[in-house]
């Protein structure tokens, strides 16, 4: 199959790359990015977008995919809602409407958040916007769309873009929740596998994301 995958600048996108990119089952990588990624493999393509509500000009890059994995995304602190929202509401559903355009039959998988809250009325800011994005992506693609919520992830070897606070406190923290706590090679397995094998629930928290990464 033949993947997009945003984010992979970022921790969670450059892992779930990494995974894809080793994966037999995955033909081709096309990464859109902001800014490059330096990185050469034989199955992967980079397309350069500075703003991703204005795709009109990569029409025929984007067209011939099978899913899209969502890992773009950024921290909320320090942010008000109007701005966080634009960025992770607005710009993903354009995103996301553009690929279903060119794209019918995509699966669209989007790396949410632990305790994201679907009801979007919750007290906390960032919870509410991204139960509000996933509620919305699962409207537009009905049960082609999957939103995963990790909580405590450990890079895979090699990867290059891990903040310090998850080099320093990743490996101290996660003995004492193992329960919440899974590799970024099981997250991408888990996104490869909602594409190949479907699964019956499109909110996927850690135990979900666990399982579906061993089928």
């Amino acid at each position: 199959m033949k993947i997009i995958i945003t984010g992979a600048t970022g921790m969670v996108g450059e892992g779930v790359l990494l995974e894809c990119l080793e994966n037999k089952n995955v033909t081709e990588v096309l990464i859109v990015n902001r800014k490059h990624y330096e990185l050469t493999h034989a199955k992967l393509k980079e397309l350069l977008v500075r703003d991703f509500m204005q795709l009109e000009n990569f029409t025929e890059q984007l067209k011939g995919y099978d899913a899209c994995f969502y890992c773009a995304g950024i921290s909320s602190v320090g942010m008000k809602e109007e701005q966080y929202s634009f960025i992770t509401y607005d710009t993903t559903i354009a995103f996301a409407e553009k690929l279903l355009q060119l794209n019918p039959d995509l699966v669209f998988n989007f790396v949410s958040g632990n305790r994201t809250d679907s009801s979007e009325n919750g007290k906390v800011m960032w919870a509410r916007v991204k139960g509000r994005t996933e509620n919305a992506l699962i409207k537009l693609f009905g049960k082609n769309q999957y939103n995963f919520r990790p909580a405590i992830m450990k890079a895979t070897k090699g990867q290059v873009n891990v903040k310090t606070i998850y080099k320093i406190l990743g490996p101290l923290i996660a003995p004492f929740f193992p329960q919440k706590t899974l590799t970024l090679k099981q997250v991408g397995l888990a996104m490869i596998n909602a594409v190949l094998k479907g699964y019956p629930k499109q909110i996927l928290e850690v135990d979900d994301i666990e399982e579906l990464a061993k089928q």
